[in-house]
């Protein structure tokens, strides 16, 4: 009894020995942990500022760009003579959007093309579908990566054109206060390029300043008609370029021009008010009728196949 309680004592000093000493080398191990997490912090602050703006880069900075970069060439090679020119003209009439340039939409083009492709043909490769579905749906969504820039740009050409065609009436309306008030036409427009946002505004200043580095109006204006597929703006523009021409006083023509955007509003207006029944005919018949018809004739119909099973 007493070797038992002498082997079992010396059994539960080695135990305290060893948590004590297992206590001491983890507190060590933290303490060494805290301490190469503080170098590390004191490290990334001490970079020089190129290398610690190069550490805090995005992702879309760090991986994207340098793709875009690399796919440019490739893009250039793959894109007819003409395809600048082209996307030139289609960021122009969509506003330059940031970071959009010619290099990168056609690189973009490249690289949708390439996703698409790529993600397309694993999808139904894991799906299991036969090899001509297969090739045919592959070549549909690599034709829509590649065309996804150019639809991007459309859209916003699309919606910056119902900008300026709701914004045109009222601008020709301060540009005829501004000039009749007595002020020149240049500016007025600066008035209007002051008071007013949106694209048309951003148009007006950038006319502006087209004839502050010593382009001559009627090509500045010429180059707002050309920046945008809107029928009215060019109206305007060729109006005041013949005024401009032919020494026409500019208040009489923009009086002129005003009356006649407020009457094309108005019938604009009154077409996009004929054309809401027709959209809104297909969400009636299959989204609203049906469920007018479940809440009206359910109950009866219920209570007429109970009539006729016997069952009331």
């Amino acid at each position: 009894m007493t070797t038992l309680v002498l082997v079992g004592g010396i059994g539960l000093i080695f135990l305290s020995l060893f948590l004590v000493l297992g206590a001491v080398g983890g507190l060590t191990k933290e303490a060494t942990g805290v301490g190469r997490s503080l170098q590390v912090l004191e490290a990334m602050t001490s970079l020089p500022e190129d290398m610690r703006a190069e550490s805090e880069a995005s992702f879309a900075e760090r991986v994207l760009v340098p793709l875009l970069a690399r796919t440019q060439g490739l893009g250039r090679r793959m894109s007819p003579a003409d395809a600048h020119l082209r996307v030139r003209e289609k960021l122009e009439k969509a506003g330059n959007p940031p970071g959009w340039t010619v290099d990168r939409v056609i690189a973009g083009k490249v690289v949708g093309f390439l996703v698409f492709l790529v993600a397309s043909l694993l999808l139904l490769v894991l799906m299991g579908v036969s090899f001509p579905v297969t090739l045919g749906l592959v070549v549909v969504f690599a034709l829509v990566g590649y065309s996804a820039p150019d639809l991007y740009l459309y859209q916003r050409a699309h919606d910056r054109n119902e900008l300026m065609q709701k914004a045109l009436a009222d601008a020709i309306d301060l540009l005829t206060i501004s000039v009749e008030s007595g002020l020149g036409f240049d500016a007025a427009v600066a008035q209007v390029a002051k008071n007013t946002e949106g694209p048309l505004s951003d148009e007006f200043a950038r006319m502006l300043q087209e004839m502050q580095i010593g382009r001559g109006r009627a090509e500045a204006l010429r180059s707002v008609g050309e920046r945008t597929d809107l029928p009215d703006v060019r109206t305007f523009v060729g109006a005041m370029v013949q005024a401009d021409a032919f020494g026409i006083p500019v208040g009489q023509v923009l009086r002129v021009q005003s009356s006649e955007m407020r009457v094309k509003r108005r019938q604009w207006a009154e077409a996009a008010a004929q054309k809401v029944p027709v959209k809104i005919l297909v969400p009636l018949i299959f989204c609203i009728l049906p469920c007018l018809f479940i809440a009206v004739l359910g109950p009866a119909g219920i209570s007429m196949m109970g009539q006729f099973s016997g069952r009331i």
